[in-house]
């Protein structure tokens, strides 16, 4: 038997409102919550007219199936996972064609599918469990008889055959959803080595990879409760599935740096450090889980890959923004950058909020604009909350000139530790930075996020 797709009523009556002239079609994805009982779908979203080209026209004789712009399509996949909350991500694509091409639209299913799962899962960081479901929906639609084809694809395996799922409507099926919400103090050094742009991309990863596996270790408290096992989340609270009403559960991280300070330092190597970027601030995380008896621990898992995924999000569009505006190196060097700050909006359709990134020169109505373009939604300025983080997160980037006297400091920290370990100006314990950021960051051997 295959998957069970729960779909929200509203989006059901988008869906329908879809329509596809003859000789064209209209891609978008659908986004929810997974889970390995079951899946949820509260928001679809048309992929966007591409403005520097338009709608790829089909030549002579070709299917317009076979002009689809798979580039243009993940992409769209790419912005829209970064505004997802804890939780939500992409769970597939529609497409919606006209009778004559009904027969083909599995073909290009199939292909977009494995293509977009590919492109904005390959800079992820956290890793994926082994309850974690690796399916795929695709849902073709004929725009005259509005028949529905549900079918799912494995995307770990290139290989796989389709498999028919279910596609089954529910009204307000998000709509009492607990919120877990999460402010984070980040203080986060990141070393690099080397000129390129390449290489630099490649330091950044790596530090943030770092970082990263410490956030998936920490413990996490939600609602007061360590959130370890197969416990329900809502245990002991009178639970009501038919109300409206949405619960906000505080949860709190604490990061451990003494195991990792002893692995690093048994096997620190000395490399050669060319600029470092600094990641200092608070940010703000959400996470939804769905009500059909959650696990606290799933429920963990939803609100620390949210952590991870913004600070990781907002670094690599400020890479973006450096290197098409200023180049790599010349980027890098220019000292200190407001990191965009994250502001949430509600979705009307499904009642979730969403989030996006905004610049210090930007105002609500750019993020209005974003998220019209994105999602196909209507978001008026006063629904915009920018209030979540007031402390604005700021990236350090320093130079080889200024580096100096990080390096020494960082070495001379870790000498205290091991005192086998010589000193060199303008070098990094590149294996051992995790450690050092932590004795930086606080004289305790606990970090303590709130």
């Amino acid at each position: 038997m295959g998957r069970s797709y729960f779909v929200d009523e509203a989006v059901e009556e988008y869906l329908g409102g879809l329509q596809a002239a003859p000789g064209s079609c209209v891609t978008g994805l659908l986004a929810g919550q997974s889970s390995p009982q079951r899946d949820f779908v509260v928001l679809a979203v048309q992929t966007p007219q591409r403005e520097s080209e338009g709608r790829p026209k089909a030549s002579k004789g070709v299917s317009p199936l076979d002009d689809i712009d798979v580039e243009w399509v993940t992409e769209h996949a790419k912005q829209v996972s970064r505004m997802l909350p804890g939780g939500l991500c992409i769970l597939g694509l529609f497409l919606v064609t006209p009778p004559e091409l009904s027969k083909d639209a599995q073909n290009a299913l199939k292909r977009l599918i494995f293509a977009m799962d590919k492109y904005i899962t390959k800079g992820r960081l956290w890793e994926l469990s082994e309850e974690d479901v690796t399916d795929r929906v695709t849902l073709h639609i004929c725009s005259k008889t509005k028949k529905l084809v549900c079918k799912t694809f494995d995307v770990k395996d290139p290989k796989s055959s389709s498999k028919p799922a279910d596609w089954k409507y529910q009204a307000g099926i998000s709509s009492s959803w607990p919120m877990l919400t999460c402010s984070v103090e980040v203080d986060l050094l990141i070393p690099v080595t080397g000129s390129s742009s390449d290489n630099t991309d490649k330091c950044m990863k790596d530090g943030l990879r770092r970082w990263a596996k410490q956030i998936e270790a920490a413990y996490c408290l939600i609602n007061g409760r360590q959130a370890l096992d197969d416990s329900e989340l809502l245990s002991g609270q009178k639970k009501n599935l038919k109300t409206s009403h949405r619960q906000s559960l505080p949860a709190r991280i604490f990061v451990s740096d003494e195991q990792s300070e002893l692995d690093e330092r048994s096997s620190a190597l000395v490399q050669v450090c060319s600029s470092s970027m600094r990641v200092r601030g608070v940010v703000h995380c959400r996470a939804y889980i769905h009500n059909n008896k959650p696990k606290a621990r799933h429920a963990a898992q939803a609100i620390k890959r949210d952590i991870i995924n913004t600070v990781c999000s907002r670094v690599e569009m400020l890479l973006e923004d450096l290197l098409m505006n200023e180049g790599s190196q010349k980027g890098l060097c220019s000292g200190q950058q407001a990191l965009p700050r994250r502001v949430f909006a509600p979705i009307p359709i499904s009642g979730l909020s969403v989030c996006d990134y905004m610049f210090p020169d930007e105002g609500t109505a750019d993020v209005a604009e974003r998220l019209k373009e994105m999602l196909d939604c209507e978001t008026s300025e006063e629904d915009i909350d920018t209030s979540l983080e007031n402390n604005q997160l700021f990236s350090a980037v320093s130079g080889p000139e200024v580096t100096d006297s990080h390096d020494e400091h960082i070495i001379s920290e870790i000498q205290d530790e091991n005192p086998q370990i010589q000193k060199a100006t303008q070098y990094y314990a590149g294996v051992a930075v995790a450690a050092a950021v932590a004795l930086l960051a606080t004289a305790t051997s606990l970090l303590y996020f709130s």
